[in-house]
Parts: structure tokens; sequence; C-alpha cells
């Protein structure tokens, strides 16, 4: 099987994503993705006439987000006419799912040079924007698997693991910390671009806006626990609430505590990434420097109630691929979409915390929701550089109770 070389990833700094209080609301989308794109063809010095597609996860499609934003960023970018582009949406696990499908298609020999990102605009398209909820509103459906709000799921998982209140606080503070030691060692400025508003074309951001790097454990257990209005929801036929439907299928519960808030929870941003790979022919009639290769790449399933648990089986399929084990990896991103994730992930698979995220997380530094895994990808890669490093592992849960997972090792 042919090799995917990664030969860049870059991506935007994250805005708070409340339209008319985060930076980047005055950005369009399709004008936020061109930008990561045309920042991608410059740092690489390609001929853009020659990428054979732009793949490009986005969640909420809808709106200014609808219809191909991949097609429409490209050619809001400039590029050819001739270059195409495709948008995805595996909810969370889009923006890794984008750069896992342009791995494919290099290492199947389709493909010579394409590129996979995402991107999402919270503030200008909410979640929730295209109307369609986990389940598409259908009743058959909902009989069969009953979809709860992703919170209460967290929720669960933090009952189910006997994970305290006080220990996902300290989660999210981690988070906080290592992010701010991070962005004041300058580790995201490989990847980082500034921002610029095509209408007035001045700068808009230029670092992560969402970081609260003054956060206590004192302040983030004043929070009032976020889901328990949700959990307290009548939804049953017969009158039953969220929480209760939760027991039903999972009574070992007992109950279910409402430990996570917005302060251990992922923040709401807007942000784009993209991520260059090219086959190995390509990279070597271009002189083009790779900076990685993708060795692995797996999918998994798990109950769609509970639906947070399977970044521990996309791990486990995509570490066998290798014939490795969870120890053979060097560095994790494990998605912070709440802190449970991570923590059930890294205690599932017996993980060394201090090679998880170690610059920080989405619960610090926000989850754009089609971009994040590119976003990861590229966090990853830096950081192996940076530490001399040779492999990582990125994973993230996924509505609808699946994971994904992908390995690369460094050049």
């Amino acid at each position: 099987m042919a090799v995917a070389y990664i030969i860049d990833a870059v991506r935007s700094p994250r805005g708070r994503g409340k339209m008319g209080k985060g930076a980047l609301s005055v950005v369009h989308p399709q004008e936020l993705l061109a930008q990561t794109l045309n920042e991608l063809a410059a740092r690489t010095a390609i001929d853009k006439s020659e990428v054979d597609d732009v793949v490009a996860g986005c969640v909420s499609q809808a709106g200014e987000q609808g219809g191909d934003i991949a097609r429409s960023a490209v050619l809001t970018a400039g590029w050819p006419i001739e270059v195409t582009g495709v948008s995805l949406n595996r909810y969370c696990g889009s923006g890794l799912q984008a750069v896992n499908f342009t791995a494919m298609g290099v290492m199947s020999g389709m493909q010579k040079l394409v590129v996979g990102g995402g991107v999402e605009s919270m503030s200008r398209v909410p979640m929730g924007s295209d109307g369609s909820g986990l389940d598409g509103n259908n009743p058959h459906l909902r009989r069969r698997h009953f979809q709860v709000p992703q919170g209460i799921s967290a929720d669960l998982i933090a009952t189910l693991e006997g994970f305290s209140r006080e220990e996902i606080d300290r989660f999210a503070l981690r988070s906080q910390q290592l992010a701010a030691q991070a962005i004041k060692e300058g580790r995201f400025n490989r990847s980082l671009f500034p921002v610029i508003n095509p209408d007035t074309n001045e700068v808009v951001l230029e670092a992560d806006e969402y970081p609260r790097p003054s956060t206590t454990l004192e302040a983030l257990a004043a929070l009032e626990p976020a889901f328990v209005a949700l959990g307290a929801t009548p939804v049953g036929s017969n009158g039953e609430t969220v929480d209760e439907l939760v027991l039903r299928k999972y009574p070992q519960a007992g109950e279910v505590r409402h430990v996570h808030t917005a302060g251990n929870s992922s923040g709401i941003v807007d942000g784009a990434a993209a991520v260059l790979i090219a086959s190995e022919e390509y990279v070597r009639a271009h002189g083009l420097k790779a900076r990685a290769k993708v060795t692995a790449m797996a999918t998994a399933g798990a109950e769609p109630m509970i639906m947070l648990t399977a970044p521990t089986p996309a791990s486990q399929k995509a570490l066998a691929q290798r014939r490795m084990t969870a120890s053979d990896i060097d560095l994790w991103e494990i998605n912070e979409a709440f802190a449970t994730v991570p923590m059930q992930t890294m205690r599932n698979l017996g993980v060394d915390p201090d090679r998880v995220n170690v610059n920080g997380g989405a619960i610090a530094l926000g989850h754009p929701l089609g971009a994040t895994g590119a976003v990861l990808l590229g966090t990853a890669l830096d950081e192996l550089e940076r530490r001399g490093l040779a492999t990582a592992l990125i994973t993230l849960c996924i509505g609808g109770g699946q994971g994904i997972a992908t390995i690369i090792e460094r050049i």
C-alpha cells in the first residue's frame, strides 16, 4: 500500500463562538476556510491546480455553511475552478475524517495531492441550525435508540466511572493551565495564521481567544451543573424524563449525577484547519519535505445513548493495525468534548496522563466542531517535532455513539 505523507498543517486561531462577541464572527465561514486553504498553499508552495480534491468537515451544514462549503471555499480562495471540493459530516470527528479520507485516497493510489480539514462558525451558524438533531426527528429510530443530549451522556459516564465533580474540575483546570503554558511558549505558532476581515483587510484574530488562564479550582467549583434541567425534561410517552429514560437503560447507575458545567466541557468557538497530504511519488517529483505520515485509521461504534465511549475501541482498532499498544504512543490528543471523555479513555487504555493533551484541549481552547480533528492532528505533529518524539494518536468521541482515531508517525 502506498504511503500518505503529511506535508503541512495549518489552522486559524479559535474565536469565541458568539455573534458580536467573538472576533471571528465577522468572517463568513466560507472565507474562514478559504483563508486557511490559501495559507496552506502559500506555506507549501504547491501548484494549486494539481490538488485532486479538498475534503472539509462541517457539522452544522445549514445557512452560510449549507451546500458544499468545501467547493465554495475553493472558489472563495481563488483556486483554479478545476479543483473540486466535498464536505462531510461525522459530527465531532468530521475534521479528522476529512484528513483520513484524503490519506485513503493517496494510499489507494487514486490521488496524489489532497487537502483535508474542516471549518465551523459556531457564532454565525449555531449548533442545531440544521434542525435535525441526532436522529433526524425520526420517531421509529427514536424508539429503537433514544439518543439523549451529549451532556447527559457525559454525566452518565461520570456516574458509572465514579468520577467526582472535583476530579472533573481538576482535569478542566489542567487543560487551562497547560494551554496557558503552551501559548506563553509559542507552541501553537507554527500552525497558526492571522485571520483577516475581507471587508476591511484588517487582522481580526491572530491568537486563540477562548482560554481563561486565570481559572481557579474554586471558580470552577462555583459553576452550576449545566444539564440538570435537560435531565428533568419530560420526553417519554408516559411522561418519563430524560434522566429516567437513561436509568431505565443503565439501572446500575442508580442516578445520573450532573457534574459537567460550562467550565469542564468544551468551549463553543469558530475555527478552521487544513492538512496537505501527498503521495511518495508526488513528494519526490516536486521536492516537497514531508513532516509525517499517516500510518493507521479507524472508526468504531458504541451504544448510542451513552454515546461518548467509542474513542476507546477506535483507538484499539488503530493500534491493532500497527500491532502497537497504548504505551507505544508518545503523545495522545483525546478531544475534550467533556472532561469525562479523555478521563475514561485514559483509564480504559492505561494511558499515562503526562502523554495526553500536553498543550491543553478543547475545554480551554474550544471545539470548532467540524475542524477540531484536523486541528488536533496539527497540534500533535507540532508537539512531536518540538519534543523530538515519533508517534501520536488522535481520537475524538462522536455523536450517535461513534469514535475515530488516527496514528501519525513523524518523519
